[in-house]
């Protein structure tokens, strides 16, 4: 192809059916939408977005000048480029070659595809505005794109940028809420496709997903699963959303990035612990990809829900942070409510036993009394004794609170026990003391949470879901 106008031909509407469940409603979809795609190759072989076709039952796809729907499947995707290749039943299609020169600041380019669902093909002008930005998206993760000021509208995802003689320079992904329109250049994307076209699939667990904060928690919602794929096989499902891969949390700074940097980091073959929480259910669930299917886990949100006083008309907490101590050893997400934060190093005695983190929206208050809810995060290797050994010697508070019982706790990292406390103080609080330690029993972390009111359970949930030690603590 070499001519703006020869462009059309090889443009394709694709139009993916099947379950795709939205974050907002947590309903369901049969039609997830329309987005472009372009033909590489005459025998049918085109590039989309794997965000159009991961997931679909069926794929309907438009060319122009052939009457109705062509059937296609899909040959291989990318979950962290958001790049798939699918093969179109038939043969003989006109197709687009890559542009082989530089992509330059100030080149005239032109978004091609089918915006907004409509039937109707529409291509539109502008430039590249710069040729390099950050990479990490809610939706992809690569080392950089290309911006262009050429509109980009839903439904011209996965579509070509092109040149004014046809050429490939990139592949549109959508614009964001300010104007500017993003492509992945041909640079970044063509090692990829090349790898796509042989039918394997880079990068991914078969999730057709993007970065989000739901019901309090951080993640990478999951719109629809690919069948016999990884995540599929451990039990994921459309409406879940991934908190922790190799028990690291993704997607707490809203992007790809740390979920990318984990699948990069392993084989499609490799057994990877997974987290989820399914909004459905309010329920957190544990397990492997290539491993043990998922299983529900303590919920404090679900268990204690009846048990602890509702906060009525003030509203759940609407975003967490990642806070750590001084020395960087720790970390765990707390809700941004509680921004008064201690970090310095954790003392007993007068002497220096390891590090600590605190947080609450008033630190004084929540040591002096029980009615201002926080958390404290401590480690140390030098109490020589188990977790159980550790609550009954030095964390006991029933001279404040009703003992409710011990419990096992376990998470991907860590093992031990926690004591439930309630009716504290004349608030009537709850009050969890969690004591644990990693496989080696090298050290031991106790959190501290004050529950006042029920916004509180899902932090606790967070906090228990995010606490790790990341350092050493020599």
């Amino acid at each position: 192809m070499d001519s703006l106008e020869g462009v059309r031909g090889a443009v394709v509407q694709i139009v993916g059916e099947g379950s795709f469940i939205d974050p907002g409603t947590g309903t369901q979809a049969t039609v997830a939408g329309a987005g472009s795609g372009f033909i590489i190759d005459p025998s049918g072989l085109a590039v989309t977005n794997n965000h159009v076709v991961t997931g679909a039952a069926l794929l309907k796809v438009y060319v122009d000048g052939m009457e109705g729907p062509q059937n296609a499947h899909v040959v291989a995707v990318s979950e962290c480029s958001d790049l798939a290749v699918i093969d179109i039943n038939g043969d003989g299609f006109p197709f687009l070659e890559w542009y082989d020169g530089a992509v330059t600041t100030g080149l005239s380019i032109f978004v091609a595809g089918y915006p907004l669902g409509d039937a109707e093909y529409t291509l539109l002008d502008g430039i590249v505005s710069k040729e390099s930005v950050d990479g990490e998206t809610y939706w992809s993760s690569v080392d950089s794109v290309i911006e262009h000021s050429a509109d980009t509208l839903p439904g011209n995802s996965g579509g070509p940028l092109v040149t004014a003689d046809g050429k490939v320079v990139g592949i549109n992904y959508a614009g964001n809420d300010v104007g500017q329109s993003f492509a992945i250049g041909i640079d970044v994307a063509r090692p990829f496709v090349d790898q796509l076209v042989t039918g394997v699939d880079l990068e991914t667990i078969g999730v057709n997903g993007e970065a989000l904060f739901v019901d309090g928690f951080d993640g990478i919602w999951v719109y629809s699963v690919a069948s016999g794929s990884p995540a599929d096989n451990a039990g994921v499902k459309g409406g879940d959303l991934i908190t922790s891969l190799e028990n690291f949390p993704v997607g707490l700074d809203g992007t790809m990035a740390d979920y990318c940097d984990i699948l990069r980091s392993h084989t499609a073959d490799d057994v990877l612990e997974i987290e989820v929480y399914r909004q459905a259910t309010q329920e957190v669930l544990e397990g492997q990809l290539n491993g043990r299917l998922l299983e529900v886990v303590t919920s404090f949100a679900v268990d204690l829900g009846g048990d602890v006083p509702d906060d009525v008309g003030v509203a759940n907490y609407s975003d967490y942070m990642l806070i750590s101590d001084d020395s960087g050893v720790i970390q765990v997400n707390v809700p941004t409510e509680w921004f008064d934060i201690d970090g310095t190093a954790w003392t007993r005695g007068g002497v220096e036993i390891g590090p600590q983190v605190g947080a609450a929206s008033d630190l004084a208050a929540w040591r002096a009394e029980w009615g201002t809810p926080g958390v404290f995060v401590g480690a140390s290797a030098t109490f020589g004794q188990a977790p159980a050994e550790l609550l009954d010697n030095d964390y006991q508070f029933s001279g404040s609170c009703d003992y409710s019982g011990r419990f096992d706790y376990s998470d991907p990292a860590y093992t031990g026990v926690y004591d439930l406390w309630e009716n504290c103080g004349p608030e009537g609080s709850t009050f969890v003391v969690l004591a644990a330690e990693p496989g080696d029993g090298s050290f031991l972390i106790l959190v501290q949470v004050v529950v006042v009111t029920d916004r509180d359970l899902a932090a606790l949930d967070e906090v228990l879901r995010t606490f790790y030690v990341i350092g050493s603590l020599d």
